[in-house]
């Protein structure tokens, strides 16, 4: 949905574009609101490095093109899927032969867009969970945790046949409680270290940028499939990372030897 309100300038423009977005996507306005807050941790993180290093050369996790001890690896990643744009995403994926990681969200998204999950799955893209309805899962009691985790590792079992070992914790907001349902549920929890703010512009180029001056190796970029400048963004910023000398690789990969612990929260 071509969003008419990106003309009109202050916060009440933002305020309307936003809004338009919200419509556009199934995410309420209170989600959406979220979605643009700078994320607080409130436990330790581990470092992708780290993941490596505790491995060591007995390590059981998968490599992907590249071993990320020596490559100047990079992990792109896309929250709040899949959206109308993903198909279009997935080809450009698919002819750069480069791979991502999706964090879904189960209602409005997973399940309205089952044969989008299933592709994503059969073209080697990393499937992850992002809550059922992107509820701050700091502010909930464990069972309404565990039911915004668990309804989405289903929806996604029951279309792929495998549920997810990552999640994305909405706003980036855990802690103890949180990662206790996580290493439950068999879940790693994944920050990130690039952020695009692509929620709050249409701007392509703008978005190219952000992700460029932030990149670094090991990094995690978070970006929306879900949002109108966002996939246009994606051709640029594969192409220069590429021109830098990066590869791109899964969460999983970018942590091998290592293995996502369940309940553990990585951010490099």
């Amino acid at each position: 949905m071509r969003d008419d309100s990106t003309s009109q300038g202050g916060k009440g423009g933002r305020r309307i574009r936003r809004r338009h977005l919200a419509v556009a996507t199934g995410l309420t306005l209170a989600a959406l609101a979220a979605t643009t807050a700078l994320a607080t941790w409130g436990t330790d993180t581990v470092a992708p490095a780290d993941a490596r290093a505790k491995a060591g050369e007995d390590g059981k996790g998968a490599f992907g093109s590249v071993d990320c001890r020596e490559a100047k690896c990079i992990a792109l990643t896309f929250d709040a899927g899949p959206g109308k744009d993903t198909p279009e995403l997935l080809d450009t994926l698919k002819h750069e032969k480069v791979p991502a990681t999706f964090f879904l969200l189960g209602k409005n998204h997973v399940k309205k867009h089952p044969e989008v999950v299933r592709r994503l799955a059969a073209e080697g893209h990393e499937v992850a969970n992002h809550t059922w309805t992107h509820g701050i899962l700091t502010d909930l009691s464990t069972d309404e945790i565990r039911a915004e985790l668990d309804r989405t590792q289903q929806a996604i079992k029951d279309i792929t046949g495998k549920e997810p070992t990552l999640m994305r914790p909405p706003q980036g907001r855990t802690d103890d409680k949180v990662s206790k349902v996580c290493e439950e549920l068999g879940l790693s929890q994944v920050l990130w270290s690039v952020t695009a703010k692509d929620y709050a512009t249409t701007d392509s180029d703008l978005i190219e940028k952000r992700v460029l001056d932030q990149a670094g190796r090991d990094g995690i970029i978070l970006l929306h499939d879900i949002y109108d400048g966002t996939v246009p963004a994606v051709p640029g910023i594969i192409k220069a990372l590429k021109a830098q000398g990066y590869t791109f690789v899964t969460v999983p990969q970018l942590m091998a030897p290592g293995v996502p612990e369940p309940g553990t929260v990585y951010r490099p």
